[in-house]
C-alpha cells in the first residue's frame, strides 16, 4: 500500500513537471524573440477604412453596460465606417440601459442597434452567432462588458488584415482595478504571464494562439470559414481560434498594445470564471486533440497544442499530488527510498518562478520600477501559488466534468464597476444565492492539510511541511472569501 501510495505521488508529480517544462518552452520562445520590437501602433495613412461592426455581448450588466457603450462611442474611427450592435440577452434593467444609449447615441448620428433573441440559445456563442447575420461589417471587433478599449483601437488593430491570411487580432488585457485587492492583484499576476509568456511565446514558436473572447477583432470570412461560432463547449472562443488555424488562418497578437478591463472583485465571480475557463478547456481538448493529431501540422506544434488543451487538467494532479502526500508522512519510514530525489521535481517550482518572474518583472511592458515590481512580485508569488492551490479542487471539478462531456450553462462573470479601493460590490443585485457543496470541502482540506502540517512536526518528518502548509493556506482562504462573499450585505 505504502509504494502505490508513493508511485500515485510520484505520478502526480512527473504530470505536472512535464507541464511546467512545456510552459518553459513557451518562455525560451518568448525571450529569443524579445529582441525583436512590436510596432505598438500601426496607424498608418489609410485614405479609405474598411467598415468594421462592433459587437457587445451583454447579459445582466446593469453596472457597467453605459460606460462601455459610452466608450466604444468615443472610437476615433471615422463615424460612417463602423456601427455597434448591443446583442443583448437581459433578463434585468440592463435591456432599459442599453435601449437608453442606443437612443441616446443614435440621436448623435452613430450607427447603432439592439440586437435581441427569444432565447439564450447557445449563450455567447448563440448570440454572437445571431448577431453575424445582421452584420455590415467585414470585420467584426468584439467586446465582453468589463472591457474599456482605447480610443484608438481600431486604427491600430485593422491595418494588420493588410497580411491576408491573417483571420484574427488580438490585444493584450490590461487592469483597471489591479490593485484593488489581495484577489485582483494575484488574478493580474497570473493574466500578465497569459499575456506575456504564453501567447507572445506561441507566437514566436509558430504554435497555435488564442483569440481570448473579447479585445480582439475578427475578419468575417475567416469566422465563416472556420465554422462559425459554436456553443458545444463553454470557451467557444478557444473552439473557433483552433478550428480557424487549422484551417489555415493566422492570429496576429499584439502584447504592447492593451485593452483595459475589470477583474473579478468577490471570490464566487472569480470561480464563476475560473470554473468556465477550466471546463471549457477541458471540453476543447475532448473536441479538437482528435483533430490537431490528425491534421498535417509539425510534430512540435501538435505537443504544444496538446499541452495548451490539457492545461488545466494540471489542477487534477496538484490535488491529487496533495491528498496522497499526507498519508506519505506516516508511511515514509516504512518505504525504502532516500527522499532527496524528490529534488529531481523541484524543476517544476524553478520553471514556474522563471515564468511569472518574466512575465510579471522582466516584461517590457512592465520596467517602471524594476526594484519596486521585483518586491512586489517576491511578496505576492508564494501567494499567489497557495490561492492556485487552494482552487484545485474547484477547478479539477470543472474538467472532469469537462472530459466526462457534462453539459452546463455559461455562467457569466458579475461585474460591478469596481476600479479604485473606494468602490465596493457589497451592495449589488448580483448575489449568488446558494452554497456549493465544494465550498464546504475546501474548508475541510484545509483542516486536512493543517493535519498534515501537524503530523510532519509530530514525526519530525519535514518532506511535505511547507507544501502541506501552502494547501491549508491556500484551501482555507478560498473557503473563507467564498462563504463572505456569498453572504455579503
Amino acid at each position: 500500500m505504502a509504494y502505490f501510495i508513493l508511485s500515485i505521488y510520484i505520478f502526480a508529480l512527473v504530470y505536472i513537471t512535464v507541464y511546467c517544462l512545456s510552459q518553459l518552452n513557451l518562455l525560451y520562445h518568448y525571450l529569443k524573440q524579445a529582441k525583436h520590437k512590436e510596432v505598438l501602433d500601426v496607424h498608418e495613412e489609410i485614405t479609405d477604412w474598411p467598415f468594421v461592426t462592433v459587437q457587445l455581448p451583454i447579459f445582466n450588466e446593469m453596472y457597467v453596460v453605459d460606460r462601455l457603450i459610452d466608450n466604444i462611442c468615443s472610437f476615433d474611427y471615422p463615424k460612417d465606417k463602423f456601427e455597434i450592435q448591443i446583442i443583448d440577452d437581459s433578463t434585468d434593467e440592463t435591456i432599459d440601459i442599453s435601449k437608453r444609449k442606443v437612443e441616446q447615441y443614435k440621436a448623435l448620428g452613430f450607427d447603432i442597434k439592439m440586437v435581441q433573441r427569444e432565447d439564450r440559445v447557445g449563450f455567447k456563442a448563440g448570440a454572437l452567432k445571431h448577431a453575424n447575420k445582421s452584420a455590415k461589417g467585414d470585420y467584426l471587433a468584439i467586446f465582453d462588458a468589463d472591457f474599456l478599449p482605447r480610443k484608438d483601437f481600431l486604427k491600430a488593430t485593422i491595418p494588420h488584415f493588410k497580411d491576408e491570411k491573417v483571420g484574427v487580432v488580438q490585444t493584450r488585457w490590461e487592469h483597471i482595478n489591479q490593485n484593488y485587492s489581495i484577489i485582483t492583484k494575484l488574478q493580474a499576476l497570473q493574466l500578465n504571464v497569459h499575456f506575456t509568456v504564453e501567447q507572445s511565446g506561441r507566437r514566436a514558436g509558430n504554435f497555435l494562439l488564442q483569440f481570448n473572447g473579447t479585445a480582439g477583432v475578427w475578419r468575417k470570412q475567416c469566422i465563416d470559414d472556420a465554422g462559425g461560432w459554436e456553443a458545444d463547449t463553454l470557451t467557444e472562443d478557444l473552439d473557433l481560434s483552433y478550428r480557424a488555424q487549422m484551417k489555415g488562418w493566422e492570429i496576429k497578437y499584439l502584447e504592447k498594445f492593451g485593452s483595459p478591463a475589470e477583474l473579478p472583485a468577490e471570490m464566487n465571480a472569480l470561480k464563476a470564471q475560473q470554473f468556465r475557463w477550466m471546463k471549457g478547456g477541458a471540453e476543447n481538448a475532448r473536441k479538437l486533440l482528435p483533430q490537431v493529431w490528425a491534421s498535417d501540422m509539425r510534430l512540435s506544434k501538435k505537443v504544444q497544442a496538446t499541452s495548451h488543451l490539457m492545461s488545466s487538467g494540471v489542477f487534477m494532479f496538484i490535488l491529487l499530488a496533495g491528498l496522497v502526500s499526507v498519508p506519505l508522512v506516516f508511511l515514509l519510514e516504512t518505504i525504502v527510498v532516500d527522499v532527496k530525489y524528490f529534488a529531481v521535481f523541484l524543476i517544476s517550482m524553478v520553471c514556474v518562478i522563471a515564468v511569472y518572474y518574466v512575465g510579471n518583472v522582466e516584461a517590457e511592458l512592465n520596467r517602471k520600477s524594476y526594484i519596486k515590481t521585483l518586491l512586489k512580485f517576491i511578496l505576492l508569488f508564494p501567494v499567489f501559488l497557495s490561492l492556485s492551490m487552494g482552487l484545485s479542487l474547484h477547478n479539477t471539478i470543472a474538467v472532469l466534468q469537462g472530459y466526462r462531456g457534462k453539459k452546463s450553462p455559461f455562467i457569466r462573470t458579475p461585474k460591478f464597476n469596481i476600479k479604485t479601493i473606494s468602490d465596493s460590490f457589497r451592495k449589488t443585485n448580483y448575489k449568488s444565492n446558494k452554497l456549493p457543496w465544494s465550498t464546504i470541502f475546501e474548508g475541510l482540506l484545509a483542516v486536512y492539510f493543517i493535519g498534515g502540517v501537524a503530523a510532519g512536526i509530530h514525526l519530525e518528518n519535514m518532506t511535505f511541511i511547507l507544501f502541506h502548509a501552502l494547501m491549508a493556506i491556500g484551501f482555507g482562504t478560498i473557503c473563507f472569501y467564498s462563504l463572505r462573499h456569498y453572504n455579503y450585505k
